[in-house]
């Protein structure tokens, strides 16, 4: 029998109560690592900044950030700056990577993989790159990865685009790369997307991924 994970679907959520919520999960896995949890959401809009991040890319001016609803935030995750916001799927997968005897590196590879196997559903071909972490469509990033760990246990996660208004890219440097673009499911497919249709491809992706039932 595969273990046990258990998927909220929290809808729309403050960043700020999204953090907190993790943690509390977080605490939980650390006392007992049978534990799974996977979260499911979307932000209003905020630009997050990893540990090792720079605010200098953030190219926009405090009164445009203003004008247009977006916070920022300094998150314990890895990697650079990104964007959340409407028309995104986050999943903040709460595990323990040593109960399931993962590395980062294989950690990041599964979650990539989910997010490829979610793509192909749509007629989608998206593949890893080497050297920047991520589910890419040709030389455009589709969806982000930023993962924290706490004593082994992995909290923060993946942003997929689905209907993203990609607007909001054009205020930062993605990720910190400054020659790539970022796209959405949308942009690729000429058409917006049921959400609640792809959530739930990406909550059956990650469950068969990491050998999980919910």
């Amino acid at each position: 029998m595969n273990a046990k994970c258990h998927v909220m679907r929290l809808g729309r959520m403050d960043y700020d109560e999204a953090v907190k919520k993790q943690m509390e999960l977080v605490e939980r896995v650390q006392a007992d690592k049978d534990l799974a949890y996977l979260l499911l959401l979307s932000h209003d809009h905020v630009f997050t900044i990893g540990r090792f991040g720079s605010r200098d890319n953030i190219l926009a001016s405090e009164n445009i950030l203003n004008e247009r609803g977006v916070i920022v935030r300094r998150t314990r995750r890895g990697g650079d700056i990104t964007y959340h916001g409407p028309g995104q799927i986050i999943g903040y997968p709460i595990l323990s990577l040593s109960r399931r005897r993962l590395n980062i590196r294989k950690y990041f590879s599964k979650l990539e993989s989910l997010l490829i196997s979610v793509l192909s559903r749509y007629g989608i071909e998206g593949r890893c790159d080497d050297d920047y972490p991520g589910a890419w469509v040709g030389e455009e990033k589709v969806a982000a990865l930023g993962v924290g760990i706490s004593k082994w246990v992995a909290f923060h996660g993946f942003a997929l685009n689905v209907n993203t208004n990609l607007s909001h890219f054009d205020m930062i440097v993605p990720c910190g790369i400054a020659h790539r673009r970022v796209t959405s499911m949308a942009k690729i497919l000429g058409r917006s997307l049921d959400e609640e249709e792809v959530t739930q491809a990406v909550e059956e992706g990650f469950l068969s991924e990491f050998d999980f039932e919910k």
